[in-house]
């Protein structure tokens, strides 16, 4: 290993650890140390940053030029962009609140309705953004909740984990599945069906269930009464007709063979500008409202991606990642169990205490490349990696920012949510969906 392999693994430990420490500062963290990165790549020229041969860009700038334009997954960073925009005016409209209350309504008992409730959240979550979906379903539950006179705290851990667990399931349902995506080449079809066989969508699925007749037993005890409730108003359904323009755009982007990396990103991105002109025009929005909006939409998320893309990148092509997948080989000793299980249990263990963004980013390298030394089928290990980091946000209460969320929304309630309280909902729900998803994985992708 060179030493500027060593400065390059330096800066981003020191990276990870002060996103750890300090949360609230992660985007500092992660731009300081993509500049650091880009720096090093222009010093040092074809050390860290591969330069191409006969390159018509100055080796001085083409560090530069390399982070900015093809290390940043932009398809990655449109899908995101664009979909927030639309789930934001999809919530303004009230048609998730209306659906909510149709199922309430619907229902023949309490516990019933609460399942399906939190089976909403999680139908809503493959398509929304997790913390947009909790924000919109919560004033459901908590209403539900004071009419039964019942502490909300747990129906909202519910919230939670149903959505971090189904916005695993398409492309667009969270940031790691967009990134997974990327990286492995998918389209948003692949998610269902890939080669062949069941892909992530149909393993997540066997979750949900398994987490539905969890949280059945579990709110058993709400009572068996029948609640009623005034439906919600809808304000428009253009936006979910935009959203499902969206889901049948990708769909069919899908079919399309083309080189040109950006189609589905720019689909999105279009779409969420087509909403946005909506809103200030059919709905009469006033410039400041506008800027409300676009203010409102978790930038966070971007800016934070795209330090970690360049630090990643930068760690990947100076072939850090390749040594670790090398590593992981000798210790899992060419047992596809054993690398499996390492792989899905660590991914929980770590992502109940860390932000998954950064995680999987660098880890999907890893396991791609340690199928391949193992002459394996990449995805058996990929989707490991993808559900272990995803559902394993679930195992704690700062795991994901949606339980952040949802902590803070039950403190202003009035009910102080316990770590101990979360233990109790969660640990049981995480240990239950990750092993029947990991399952369903095994047997359909291991051999």
């Amino acid at each position: 290993m060179t030493a500027l392999k060593y400065i390059v693994l330096a800066i981003a430990i020191l990276m990870y650890l002060l996103v750890i420490l300090f949360q609230n500062k992660k985007v500092w963290f992660t731009s300081i140390a993509a500049v650091l990165v880009i720096i090093l790549g222009m010093i040092f020229p074809g050390r860290i940053f591969n330069l191409p041969e006969a390159s018509a860009i100055p080796d001085c700038f083409w560090a530069f030029t390399h982070s900015v334009f093809q290390i940043i997954n932009w398809n990655v960073i449109m899908i995101y962009l664009g979909s927030m925009t639309i789930a934001a005016l999809f919530l303004y409209s009230n048609v998730p609140a209306r659906i909510a209350d149709g199922i309430i309504q619907s229902s023949k008992n309490t516990g019933i309705a609460i399942v399906f409730i939190l089976a909403m959240t999680g139908i809503i979550s493959i398509f929304v953004e997790n913390v947009a979906t909790v924000l919109v379903m919560a004033p459901i539950a908590l209403a539900l909740c004071k009419k039964l006179n019942k502490n909300p705290t747990f129906f909202m851990i519910g919230l939670a984990v149903m959505s971090n667990m189904e916005g695993t399931a398409t492309l667009v349902g969270d940031p790691p599945s967009m990134i997974f995506a990327a990286y492995a080449g998918y389209n948003f079809n692949d998610f269902f069906i890939h080669q062949g066989r069941l892909s992530i969508f149909f393993i997540i699925q066997a979750g949900l269930i398994a987490g539905c007749i969890y949280f059945y037993f579990f709110f058993a005890k709400f009572g068996k009464q029948k609640i009623d409730v005034e439906k919600t108003p809808v304000i428009s359904w253009v936006p979910f007709i935009i959203l499902l323009v969206m889901i049948a755009g990708l769909a069919g982007v899908s079919f399309i063979n083309t080189d040109f990396a950006y189609l589905s990103g720019l689909y999105v991105l279009a779409l969420g500008i087509i909403s946005v002109l909506w809103y200030r025009f059919s709905q009469k929005k006033s410039g400041s409202e506008i800027k409300e909006l676009v203010k409102g939409l978790d930038w966070e998320t971007i800016f934070f991606l795209l330090g970690i893309f360049i630090v990643v990148g930068a760690i990947q092509e100076a072939g850090l990642l390749e040594d670790f997948a090398l590593f992981l080989s000798g210790i899992c000793g060419g047992s596809k169990l054993l690398g499996f299980i390492i792989i899905l249990v660590v991914s929980v263990a770590i992502s109940g205490f860390v932000d998954n963004v950064p995680y999987i980013i660098a880890m999907l390298p890893v396991a791609g490349s340690l199928a391949v030394n193992m002459n394996l089928n990449k995805e058996l290990f990929m989707f490991a990696l993808l559900i272990g980091s995803c559902l394993g946000g679930n195992l704690t209460p700062f795991g994901a920012s949606a339980n952040v969320v949802s902590m803070g929304i039950v403190k202003k309630e009035g009910y102080p949510m316990k770590f101990a309280d979360w233990l109790k909902v969660a640990v049981p729900f995480t240990i239950l969906t990750t092993g029947i998803s990991a399952l369903g994985l095994w047997l359909l992708w291991s051999r």
